[in-house]
């Protein structure tokens, strides 16, 4: 089995779970997920986590997005974006590139974010987009993202480029949306591109032509995505007790209670995902690995 991730660029026109097919035809294998789903009229950096790497999708998804967005003033959309039905007009004020700016800035560092009623969040167990495709009647809760940049590059005639960069979960159509009524109109998201998904950008990223030439030339390591955890090294008779499922004494000084830590043998190969016991001065099993990564 193949354990690794892969970069890959996806199209605009495809949808994330249709690269999975097209990955999982290539390697010949069904354990392949992906972090940080991209929606059909996206396109960009998309992380696809092969074999035992699926087990590491929930830490590297949590690093930082960065997007080019594109978005129309003037109408709003069921969705938020331009795959949608029209749903409002109304007309676009006469703006500048800098009043649009003096609103931007409300919008910077932590905020709360109403998230779209046709996004992937789970609703009693039911994707929320397919309960508003059904014309269900149900209401998501805000949830406070952090927008670490926002930039508009260009505007004209009502249509405009923004470069964002968020945290995980942020939501580029509602954050548009968002803009659209604190300028006195609406607003739709036209066209999406991310640029960045953790340590992951577009500029490294493969597409699937290349892919589909050589399948193996772009499997990078499993642990490339979790860069962001603290290393520790440990014996392989400590590595053994943790496969076990048991402790291991550790004196972690510089270590926070319970903080996730990326466990590596002596030979510098991947062991698994470990939790630090302040408390205890233990290190606790959480996701190991019976082959090393």
């Amino acid at each position: 089995m193949i354990n690794g991730i892969v970069n890959v660029l996806k199209p605009t026109g495809m949808s994330s779970h249709d690269v999975i097919s097209q990955l999982r035809r290539m390697y010949n294998m069904k354990k392949i997920g992906h972090a940080g789903t991209l929606d059909p009229l996206a396109a960009g950096v998309l992380p696809i986590y092969l074999g035992q790497a699926t087990r590491l999708i929930e830490y590297g998804d949590s690093g930082i997005k960065e997007y080019r967005a594109e978005f129309a003033l003037g109408l709003a959309t069921d969705t938020e974006d331009l795959t949608g039905n029209v749903v409002a007009a109304a007309a676009v004020p006469e703006l500048t590139m800098a009043q649009i700016e003096q609103v931007l800035a409300s919008f910077r560092g932590d905020i709360e974010q109403r998230p779209s009623q046709y996004s992937a969040i789970n609703v009693n167990g039911v994707k929320a987009y397919k309960l508003a495709r059904q014309h269900a009647e149900f209401t998501l809760p805000g949830r406070p993202v952090t927008i670490y940049e926002l930039q508009l590059l260009r505007y004209a005639q009502g249509r405009g480029i923004l470069h964002v960069t968020c945290s995980k979960g942020t939501y580029i159509r509602s954050l548009i949306r968002d803009l659209g009524e604190a300028l006195g109109t609406h607003a739709c998201m036209t066209y999406l591109v991310r640029t960045r998904a953790g340590l992951f950008g577009i500029d490294e990223a493969v597409t699937l032509e290349d892919l589909e030439k050589e399948p193996l030339a772009y499997v990078l390591p499993a642990d490339m995505a979790i860069q962001g955890l603290r290393k520790v090294t440990l014996s392989p008779e400590k590595c053994a007790f943790l496969l076990q499922g048991r402790p291991v004494p550790f004196s972690g000084k510089n270590l926070t209670h319970e903080e996730i830590l990326r466990i590596y043998n002596t030979e510098d190969n991947l062991t698994g995902i470990a939790r630090f016991d302040k408390e205890h001065h233990v290190i606790r099993p959480h996701k190991m690995f019976a082959d090393v990564l």
